[in-house]
């Protein structure tokens, strides 16, 4: 993520986030698409890893010829924003204590597909596709978020951070179409978590803190994930209400928070 960070510097940190985020998901769908195609032709799953040996080997090779022309990342970044140069500031911990709201209350999909199965919301081969769904809306999103956020900047998070904060009464009360609406609006809001959110940060952090100040928003974020995740496991059990109760109200108290950083003088947009 730093040297992404340094390399987005000239087309646009939201569209260079974005970008890499819809790359990905491209590759997460396609991977499975494939392997699905050598099972149907009769071929097993050896062969199925076989053949994206070769995707594999491209990518090392694309990641070696990176390193081999650009051993120093942090020189694609031409221009340093005008920021304080000692430590991690205040508007930056506050901006992980927000996004660390987001993770504690956004549901795992495992538990989602487990509530879909029991529940009998879908049927076992919709199950995947409604992921599927999510992973596309995913794609979409990151793109399209990355272009608004280098022309609005943080309001473009708190928006849809509100909005994506609402899949949980979709896919837990929901019926089939809600349900299906709710996993867009779980990949929408996984669109900007992976896309956006990160791209914000390299406008807050100096660009020789770069890698700690990723690194410790990423601890944060997983930390806040993991017992987000663990609470709403054993709500499931308790009631479906308190489950959705928390998620929601979690994530909806990010919003002021994200406010707070929008107006803070240390967050520029590009």
């Amino acid at each position: 993520m730093p040297c992404l960070s340094h390399a987005t510097a000239g087309v646009g940190r939201g569209w260079g986030f974005g970008f890499h985020e819809a790359m990905d998901q491209i590759g997460a769908v396609t991977g499975p698409l494939i392997v699905a195609a050598v099972l149907y032709f009769q071929g097993g799953y050896r062969e199925g890893f076989a053949v994206l040996l070769l995707p594999a080997v491209l990518a090392l090779m694309v990641i070696a010829a990176a390193a081999r022309l650009y051993p120093h990342p942090q020189h694609l970044e031409v221009s340093t924003p005008k920021l304080e140069t000692k430590g991690l500031h205040r508007p930056y911990w506050l901006y992980v204590a927000a996004v660390g709201l987001i993770g504690a209350g956004y549901a795992d999909f495992p538990l989602i597909a487990y509530h879909f199965a029991k529940g009998g919301i879908a049927a076992p081969n919709w199950i995947p596709i409604f992921y599927a769904v999510a992973m596309g809306v995913d794609a979409v999103a990151a793109l399209i978020l990355g272009r608004w956020f280098d022309r609005l900047g943080m309001p473009v998070i708190i928006a849809t951070a509100g909005v994506s904060a609402f899949f949980a009464p979709l896919v837990f009360l929901g019926g089939f179409h809600l349900a299906l609406l709710g996993m867009a609006l779980w990949g929408l809001g996984m669109g900007a978590q992976e896309s956006i959110i990160k791209a914000a940060l390299a406008q807050m952090v100096p660009r020789d803190r770069r890698a700690t100040g990723y690194g410790l928003f990423h601890a944060g974020f997983g930390l806040c994930w993991f017992l987000g995740s663990a609470l709403m496991g054993m709500l499931y059990d308790i009631s479906l209400t308190a489950l959705i109760g928390f998620s929601v109200i979690v994530q909806l108290l990010a919003l002021p928070v994200f406010l707070r950083v929008s107006n803070s003088a240390c967050f520029i947009t590009r």
